[in-house]
């Protein structure tokens, strides 16, 4: 389980926070709007109301011991700036920040985030997936009960074929293609063997990808 702070609960923020705390995480929102919070209040792990450019709010917070920061502050982008860069000055590892066009995010690059997301590209949705495993590269909503997501192969996987491996029986989920080395097996058969490097394409019901990402 890692520790996640979201910093602004609109949209974005709240898709991304409860997103990753269904997936078992534990998640911190923090946001100026006293509604807001109180809203959100009972589907993460805990809300709080609280001016981030504040530097001492976020040490009374204890968000320095956080494994991951999001800054997801609406239109403002003087404070999205900020505090990025005060969260990077208390020395935290990883902090992902929202930004609204180009030129803020290469902006944002420049004074230390780690990651940069737009959110007319990125649903807070797929970017939770992201975060939360490093084997995921990527999130496909299909619909509200389907999604695709592309996976690295993991060491246990190597050298076993598909029929061994059994995704279907044991998730629920099948696996549609293979990338290897640039090409890519569409449609595999059970005598597939998976090799180290290999990414897999695989789809299924979202309750059945969760399920599968926490046991790997």
């Amino acid at each position: 389980m890692k520790q996640f702070v979201v910093i602004g609960l609109g949209r974005f923020g709240l898709s991304l926070a409860e997103t990753l705390y269904d997936l078992g995480h534990d998640v911190l929102g923090i946001d100026i709007d006293e509604e807001i919070v109180q809203n959100v209040a009972d589907s993460i792990t805990h809300a709080v109301k609280a001016d981030a450019t504040d530097e001492n709010a976020l040490r009374a917070l204890g968000v320095r011991n956080f494994d991951v920061a999001v800054v997801s502050i609406g239109n403002d982008i003087q404070a999205s700036i900020l505090v990025t860069l005060i969260l990077k000055e208390m020395g935290i590892k990883y902090v992902v920040a929202k930004a609204q066009n180009e030129l803020h995010g290469k902006v944002l690059y420049k004074i230390g985030a780690d990651r940069i997301v737009f959110p007319e590209r990125d649903m807070g949705i797929r970017v939770a997936h992201n975060l939360t495993l490093s084997n995921i590269l990527d999130y496909i909503e299909l619909s509200p009960e389907y999604s695709i997501i592309e996976i690295s192969a993991i060491s246990s996987w190597f050298n076993k074929s598909l029929s061994q491996l059994n995704m279907r029986r044991k998730y629920g989920l099948n696996v549609i293609a293979i990338k290897r080395d640039g090409d890519v097996i569409i449609s595999p058969n059970g005598d597939d063997v998976i090799l180290k490097g290999d990414v897999l394409a695989v789809v299924g019901q979202k309750h059945d990808i969760e399920n599968m990402e926490k046991h790997l």
